[in-house]
């Protein structure tokens, strides 16, 4: 039956709008992996037979500039996992232009493609070849080119960003490759060091928690938006200082992961311009993900190798890395958390803590019985997992294992990408693939959240309930959401998505402090988020915390 497309379907297809093809594609392939692998090899395979052409500098900015189709092109090959086929495609303009000139946009939006195409072949973990070598080189001597023209010229460097992410790969593919110097850096004081102070009388204002050795505030910035251009794209400078304000209230530790696209490159970079006495208090929390079976062998240089690859790019110390596991039934995982608790104490340069990421209750449990009987320590001092008003299913059992042995959980989807806010009062579900809608990944991921949970009209019964209690102590939505969650057993800290360089909730989110739940509030928001049996259902339904990560 291979080739047969039903008839009728094949009428509609050729007739659909392109919006309405587009939202039904989204469904499609984001409801069945097996479609999606399907769609993108069909892809491939026809992008093969047709590369683009290459475009003169004429064409791309001439009179009629074709640059924005030429990049759409770009981004077709590298988001369908053709990296090394995109490379000789990147154009990098030299011509004068200034910040509100369409062409500089442009060129921001094409560091991102960079950031992106290279970040999907690392995640391929290709083989070094000599070809692949000098068309790394070659780009990385483009961008280097680009921005000794920029300090000529007296122009913005659109492409920092992309710098650094070349940069990295060639030192994990190549680390004997000899790079150009870059000469980029933020406007610094005299010494070469940002200048930034926190602010005392919002500091003061944070709750704080322990985990280990770290006093880390109880809202923590989170950079999976940097993972994917669909949450807008910035240039390093505003990112930078999106940074600043939030040190500036006291929001000092930041987490990421080592596939989040080049947040840790970002983040680092940044750290490391902060003047010592600032830079000190910064807590940087990564993460080290195995999804499939390792290369390697498991043995103490592997984890320490993965641990220093994590430094290398922060520029420093990990001060939490947090460690996830692809399959249970592997059992090297429990040897690489015993080596990683093994390396905060030779090697405390290198990391502070460890934590866990998106493991469920009976193997956070048997990680700590396992490290417990070998190094006559917990080592573990945090699990990352998903808690919200709507996925409530850590109440089940993975407060009381992280009771039990004295694990903090920090939370991510705690705002269910946004959809816990005042925006979303009253107003009809949205269609999660139109055009129309422009949602985030994360929106559309939680949204799923949603309807497992409850219909859309239950959910807007929450949020009243939340605005009710939002009036009566003149907060948001958001601040109500949050410290439910910060209430919860066992909870240390909630993860706040943070698009840095396009928008900044850090004084919103400081309101969550101000917030005391009373006991008739408490009581109202449990009777929708665990009430009629809520929790157990999505336990029943989806597993236990993490489980959707490796199903």
């Amino acid at each position: 039956m291979a080739g047969h497309v039903n008839m009728m379907d094949d009428v509609l297809i050729s007739q659909l709008p392109p919006d309405i093809l587009k939202s039904s594609l989204r469904a499609l392939v984001s409801q069945n992996s097996a479609a999606q692998k399907i769609f993108v090899e069909h892809v491939r395979v026809l992008l093969k037979a047709s590369l683009p052409a290459y475009a003169s500098p004429s064409e791309l900015f001439g009179d009629k500039p074709c640059y924005a189709q030429f990049l759409a092109s770009i981004r077709c090959l590298f988001t369908s996992k053709m990296a090394i086929e995109s490379f000789p495609y990147i154009p990098l303009a030299h011509a004068q232009w200034h910040p509100n000139d369409p062409l500089f946009s442009a060129l921001k939006q094409a560091c991102g493609d960079i950031v992106q195409a290279i970040q999907a072949l690392k995640e391929t973990r290709p083989k070094s070849t000599e070809e692949l070598r000098e068309r790394l080189l070659s780009l990385s001597n483009a961008i280097s080119n680009c921005e000794s023209y920029c300090l000529s010229n007296s122009l913005h460097f659109p492409f920092a960003r992309a710098q650094l992410q070349v940069v990295d790969a060639l030192q994990l593919i190549f680390p004997d490759a000899h790079l150009r110097q870059h000469h980029f850096n933020r406007v610094t004081n005299a010494t070469g060091t940002m200048d930034v102070n926190v602010d005392g009388s919002t500091y003061d204002i944070l709750e704080h928690i322990q985990l280990g050795p770290l006093k880390v505030p109880r809202i923590l910035n989170g950079l999976w938006q940097l993972s994917s251009p669909a949450w807008g794209t910035a240039s390093l400078d505003k990112q930078h200082t999106d940074f600043e304000q939030l040190i500036r209230v006291g929001f000092v530790a930041t987490d990421m992961a080592d596939h989040y696209g080049d947040a840790e490159l970002v983040y680092g970079a940044f750290r490391n311009q902060l003047a010592p006495e600032i830079s000190s208090k910064v807590i940087a929390c990564s993460k080290w993900c195995v999804f499939g079976p390792p290369a390697k062998p498991v043995t103490h240089q592997f984890v320490l190798s993965a641990v220093m690859e994590r430094s290398r790019r922060l520029g420093g110390r990990v001060e939490l890395l947090q460690f996830h596991w692809y399959d249970y039934n592997a059992k090297d995982y429990l040897r690489i958390l015993v080596e990683l608790v093994k390396i905060t104490k030779t090697h405390p340069h290198l990391v502070s803590a460890i934590g866990l990421c998106n493991f469920d209750s009976q193997h956070t449990e048997e990680a700590c019985q396992h490290l417990l009987q070998e190094t006559n320590e917990i080592g573990i001092v945090s699990n990352q997992i998903q808690y919200s008003l709507i996925d409530t299913r850590p109440s089940i059992k993975m407060e009381a294992v992280c009771q039990k042995f004295g694990i903090k959980l920090l939370t991510y989807g705690s705002f269910c990408g946004g959809f816990l806010s005042d925006k979303w009062l009253n107003v009809n579900a949205p269609n999660v693939y139109s055009e129309q809608a422009q949602l985030t990944p994360s929106q559309r991921k939680y949204f799923d959240m949603i309807n497992n949970w409850g219909s859309w009209d239950d959910f807007q019964a929450l949020l009243r309930a939340l605005r009710r209690v939002a009036t009566k102590h003149n907060v948001d939505i958001a601040n109500v959401a949050t410290r439910w969650v910060l209430d919860r057993p066992s909870v240390g800290a909630v993860i706040a998505g943070t698009r840095a360089g396009i928008s900044n909730n850090s004084l919103s989110n400081l309101k969550t402090f101000s917030l005391t739940l009373d006991a008739e509030d408490t009581k109202q928001l449990n009777g929708y988020a665990l009430g009629t049996n809520r929790a157990q259902m999505l336990y029943n339904q989806i597993g236990d915390c993490g489980n959707e990560y490796r199903q």
